[in-house]
């Protein structure tokens, strides 16, 4: 056999063997989510594994479910008149997939829901997939309130990967954690794939979600954005570069930030009598779709350049976030005097963590890290790091691998 036939059946065989074996840990939540709430919104961008994880969920409900992609045409013909539909299966879970196609059905599903709340137990659920933020869709849903919870899902995390292979830490940074780009094995198929991802979302979904923009110029914006990972963001400079008004500016950030492309990560605002950083720094969520942004092809290439160190930055807040589940709020600190720390996690008013991220295997730390958490008054400071040993520092700091800190994470917000 022709070596291209078989390293492309090699790379098909693994893609099949993650299909299957790669479980996503926030599974068993929205398992429960289901069970507490009538309906429940999935939120995250294309690709990331919505269909898949909702279709494990109709294969193991109890009853009959239905599964309706409301980008297809057929699909959507049977909701011509969706009470009628909702009526005829209102013992069934219904999955709802890409509802940014079709938002007039919020204004059906309060009804429905209280129809099927008077069936004693016996009506079923809605799970409802969506490819953008909740702001983007809580004006169409805000009738909902009370009978409706969300829930984000994120790209492949570290210990979603590193289940499967302890190893795999560099390839998850380099390549994102979108599945169909984490698991081919061959880079440059890696990239290609992330590469069509972004023209896609430029030329066909960023008009399906309403956004009337010029595509040149919106590429050229993403790209000055993976260039100024992590920096300050100034709206008067992408302004200038672009030919545009600094308000034109502002709203394309936050048209990727609603998209979850773009984390913008805003400052610690309590009132503490400091002088404090006002403006957000903006994250490109996926390191993955970052590096093909800047056309970085290899490990090495992203360690060569000048973005290194925030992209494993970037890429370390995307997987403590997610390690909360929705039940910390992220911000960085800053102060005019020097104090800095890179994430701030709220737990709780007046509960929280800093938290320093070096891509070193071997970190220091200096004494802006100590004032910022000084400043906080932090229940804890963490450093994490490249390497993979946990060990006390100065000061109360705790150093500690990423996975670790995830795990840290997660145990606080489940106590």
């Amino acid at each position: 056999m022709h070596s291209n036939a078989i390293s492309i059946l090699a790379n098909l065989n693994y893609h099949i063997y993650f299909a299957r074996m790669l479980s996503r840990e926030i599974l068993s939540l929205l398992t429960k989510r289901i069970d507490q709430f009538d309906s429940v919104v999935l939120l995250g961008p294309r690709q990331v594994g919505k269909t898949t994880l909702a279709r494990q969920i109709a294969d193991s409900a109890e009853g009959a479910a239905k599964y309706l992609d409301l980008e297809r045409p057929e699909d959507r013909r049977l909701l011509d008149d969706p009470d009628a539909y909702f009526t005829a299966h209102a013992k069934e879970l219904i999955v709802l997939d890409e509802i940014q196609r079709a938002p007039e059905i919020f204004r059906v599903l309060r009804g429905q829901i209280d129809h099927r709340r008077r069936m004693a137990g016996a009506g079923g659920k809605f799970l409802i997939l969506g490819s953008a933020s909740m702001d983007l869709l809580r004006q169409s849903s805000e009738s909902l309130s009370g009978r409706i919870s969300y829930l984000e899902l994120g790209p492949l995390n570290a210990r979603e990967v590193e289940r499967q292979d302890e190893a795999s830490l560099d390839r998850l940074w380099l390549q994102g954690g979108f599945p169909p780009s984490y698991v081919r094995l061959d880079g440059e198929a890696s990239l290609q794939w992330r590469r069509d991802f972004i023209q896609t979302y430029l030329e066909r979904d960023l008009p399906q979600f309403g956004f009337n923009v010029d595509t040149e110029q919106i590429d050229r914006f993403w790209r000055m954005l993976a260039n100024d990972q992590g920096e300050l963001f100034n709206a008067e400079r992408y302004a200038r570069s672009l030919g545009v008004s600094g308000h034109t500016a502002a709203r394309y950030l936050d048209m990727f930030e609603k998209l979850l492309l773009v984390r913008v990560l805003r400052p610690w605002s309590v009132n503490s009598g400091k002088r404090l950083v006002k403006s957000p720094r903006p994250f490109i969520r996926d390191s993955g779709l970052l590096h093909a942004l800047l056309d970085l092809r290899q490990s090495e290439d992203v360690r060569r350049h000048s973005v290194a160190g925030k992209s494993w930055e970037g890429f370390v807040i995307e997987n403590l976030v997610g390690a909360s589940f929705g039940r910390a709020k992220p911000y960085f600190y800053r102060s005019s005097g020097g104090a800095e720390a890179d994430l701030v996690l709220e737990f709780a008013p007046g509960k929280c963590w800093a938290i320093e991220i070096k891509l070193s295997s071997a970190p220091t730390i200096d004494r802006g890290f100590h004032n910022a958490a000084d400043d906080l008054s932090a229940e804890r400071r963490l450093l994490v790091h490249k390497g993979r040993e946990r060990f006390p520092m100065r000061g109360g700091v705790e150093a500690m691998p990423l996975a670790t800190a995830m795990n840290e994470i997660s145990a606080a917000v489940q106590a």
